[in-house]
Order: structure tokens, then C-alpha cells, then sequence
């Protein structure tokens, strides 16, 4: 479904991505970890063409993705995007957000439109949200609207960039539900996350960057238990120890 083949990025004198170099199945749910600024969430950008690349290829359901020609806005109506921030429409109620996309792009009847929407809206547990606004909702809620806007396109993937990470504790759990949801349905799914609980108990591959490079891809549990590479043996000890990695920064200033 994705083949991500020696991508280089910069910004400026900053390798952001250098070389990288994946793939994911058609099904398949790949989790993107790393420390801060390693090149994560520009990685998954490009895969939509929000952030361009330099050089290298993405080729996405066959198609090379940067190629010159290449129609963005009917590229992004096949990948479902779900951002960091929620993104909804202020002035449009819940249901309205949804309806937006299949009505402009696809040229939806409205009141099938309305089906599709109360659909996914059911699927997120929210069709009793429907006639509400954004500002109306928990950021939890409005997390789940956005996923369920992006499925209404009806894309054969989906992109998550930390979805979870401007969440309240208490209301990441709801998300993480849905998303647990869709890979169970089979969704192909590539997702930028903090949340190993998720990237151990749902994922099919853990992808670990650092400095703008894939240094290490495994199995959940082979990633979790034996890391191979120092850094991710680091970043896990962090993770699981989070006193260990406010000593070493004591340490280090």
C-alpha cells in the first residue's frame, strides 16, 4: 500500500529525513516512534504531500506520489489524515463536518451524505453529537469526529500524526479505542504515536526514528522486549522509567 524508497528532506541545512526507506501493507498497522524532532511527523507528511521531499519516492496504492502532474487534492481524498490539532470546522456542526468532503469532492446526494455521516459518526460513538458544534465537545469527542470526517472519504488508508498527544489523560483512551477499532476491521494504518500500549498491543510493526533516519523496524514484541539499537534501548528505558530520564537531562546540564 506504501513504499517509502531513499527519501531525503531538508529545511534549509537541516536533514530532516535522510534516506528513509519503508513499506506497509495493504492491512497492515505500522506505529512511528521516536524522541522529539526525529523526523516522525515530517515523515508521515509527506505521505500526503503536506511536507514535500527532496528526493527519493513514495509510491501510495501505486501511485508516485511527488511525481510532477500529480492532482493533490485528489490524492489527499484518498488518504484519511487525523492531525495533532482536531482541525473541525468551528461554524459547522458535527455532522456538517462530516457530510463537507463527500458532498464537495465526490458529489454525494446530500441525504446520502447524511447516511454516510450518521454511519461513521455510530461507528465513534457520537451520533447523539451530531447537531452539536466542536465547541460543544470534550477534545476527546472532537478527536473522534475528525477521524470520523476522515473516513468518510472512504480512504484505503489512514494517517494518524499523534493523535492522542493534545488530549487530556482521561480522554486518550476513547480515541485509542477507535483506532483499535479500525485496525480490527482491517485499515491499512500508519500512525505517529507516543502511546506504547497502543504500538505494543495493536501494531503489526514498530518503526523507530532518530535524526531524521529509520534506525530499527520490528515486531511489537520483539522491539519491546529486545531492542537491537542503543537509541532505542534509550528512548524504551525513558519511556518506562521516566525518572532515569530526568536524571540523565540533570546530568547533562
Amino acid at each position: 500500500m506504501i513504499s517509502i524508497d531513499k527519501v531525503n528532506k531538508w529545511y534549509g541545512t537541516y536533514h530532516a529525513l535522510v534516506e528513509v526507506t519503508a513499506e506497509i501493507a495493504k492491512g497492515e498497522v505500522v506505529v512511528i516512534c521516536g524522541p522529539s524532532g526525529s523526523g516522525k511527523s515530517t515523515l508521515i507528511r509527506t505521505l500526503n504531500r503536506l511536507e514535500d521531499i527532496k528526493d527519493g519516492r513514495i509510491i501510495i496504492n501505486g501511485t508516485n506520489i511527488h511525481e510532477k502532474g500529480v492532482d493533490v487534492n485528489k490524492l489527499r481524498s484518498h488518504i484519511g489524515f487525523v492531525f495533532q490539532q482536531f482541525n473541525l470546522f468551528p461554524h459547522l456542526t458535527v455532522l456538517q463536518n462530516c457530510m463537507l468532503a463527500p458532498i464537495r469532492i465526490k458529489n454525494m446526494p446530500k441525504e446520502e451524505a447524511r447516511e454516510l455521516a450518521m454511519s461513521l459518526l455510530c461507528r465513534v460513538g457520537l451520533a447523539n453529537k451530531s447537531e452539536a458544534y466542536p465547541s460543544e465537545l470534550s477534545g476527546g469527542q472532537q478527536q473522534r469526529v475528525a477521524i470520523a470526517r476522515a473516513l468518510a472519504m472512504s480512504p484505503p488508508v489512514m494517517l494518524f500524526d499523534e493523535p492522542t498527544s493534545a488530549l487530556d489523560p482521561e480522554m486518550v483512551g476513547e480515541v485509542l479505542q477507535v483506532m483499535k477499532d479500525l485496525a480490527k476491521d482491517g485499515m491499512t494504518m500508519a500512525c505517529v504515536t507516543h502511546e506504547m500500549g497502543f504500538a505494543r498491543e495493536v501494531s503489526d510493526r514498530v518503526i523507530f526514528m532518530d535524526k531524521g533516519e529509520i534506525i530499527e523496524q520490528a515486531k511489537p514484541e520483539q522491539f519491546f522486549k529486545m531492542p537491537e539499537h542503543p537509541r532505542a534501548q534509550s528512548f524504551l528505558s525513558d519511556i518506562l522509567s521516566p525518572m532515569s530520564a530526568m536524571a540523565r537531562q540533570l546530568c547533562n546540564e
